[in-house]
């Protein structure tokens, strides 16, 4: 695949995200404006839920609007997770990214985290996507990565997502395919895969792009299924396409 159909590809696959912490309300409205491109608008942005509300007045349409919950350290605080994503979606929000709690997994705590999960899947709604950050570079083993994700799926998740982007190591192609084909053996066709975290350039996407199409089939590749979360690549995205080549 060139990279231009690459490029257009991948922007409609994009969460666009500004989870900086810094953020004011005129950079969330300059993120909803970005996400609207000549090429076709990305698939969410991505934001913290006290931004929802301004991003209300912005978002264009069939951009959705995803928030992140539990974000980033992944603690076990069942109560604070409800309402967390009751407020996110009382306030709007059409997508949720919780990230899973990793440090309770790694201790081998699997009840936990299957609680939380089904949690999450239950105040979500059956209506609004769930996706779930499993904090891939911080399982350390592609057998960790696969037991995540098997949790994921058989407690209703409907995206395994990589990572927050805050740790030391985020998405990477080995914890991608772990992933994906723990998905395909699966044999659900409702979840997919969000890649995050480090994914900054046409190059790097465009990794996640083949290896997603190689693992699943190119009829896969749709926002249902697949996508990419990222603050900077649109703008590598953009200009693949404004180069040709």
């Amino acid at each position: 695949m060139d990279d231009v159909t690459a490029a257009k590809m991948l922007i409609r696959l994009l969460d666009l995200t500004s989870l900086s912490g810094s953020e004011k309300e005129e950079d969330i409205a300059a993120l909803c404006s970005r996400s609207r491109t000549p090429f076709g608008n990305t698939a969410a942005i991505c934001i913290y839920p006290g931004f929802i509300p301004a991003a209300l007045g912005y978002v264009p349409p069939k951009v959705k609007i995803a928030t992140v919950v539990n974000f980033p350290k992944g603690g076990h605080d069942f109560t604070k997770l409800e309402k967390e994503i009751s407020g996110a979606v009382k306030a709007g929000a059409d997508e949720i990214d919780a990230v899973l709690p990793y440090k309770d997994f790694l201790k081998g705590n699997l009840a936990l985290c299957t609680e939380f999960i089904r949690l999450a899947r239950q105040t979500c709604g059956e209506e609004r996507p769930l996706k779930i950050i499993i904090e891939s570079g911080e399982l350390q083993t592609v057998s960790n990565i696969r037991k995540a994700s098997e949790l994921c799926i058989e407690n209703g998740a409907d995206f395994i997502k990589t990572s927050t982007g805050k740790s030391k190591i985020s998405a990477t192609p080995e914890a991608a395919n772990a992933i994906l084909e723990t998905i395909r053996a699966s044999r659900r066709d409702n979840v997919g895969f969000k890649a995050s975290g480090g994914i900054k350039t046409i190059d790097d996407a465009k990794k996640y792009l083949v290896l997603a199409s190689s693992v699943m089939g190119p009829e896969w590749i749709n926002p249902k299924h697949l996508r990419i979360g990222a603050s900077s690549l649109l703008d590598s995205l953009l200009e693949t396409i404004k180069r040709g080549y």
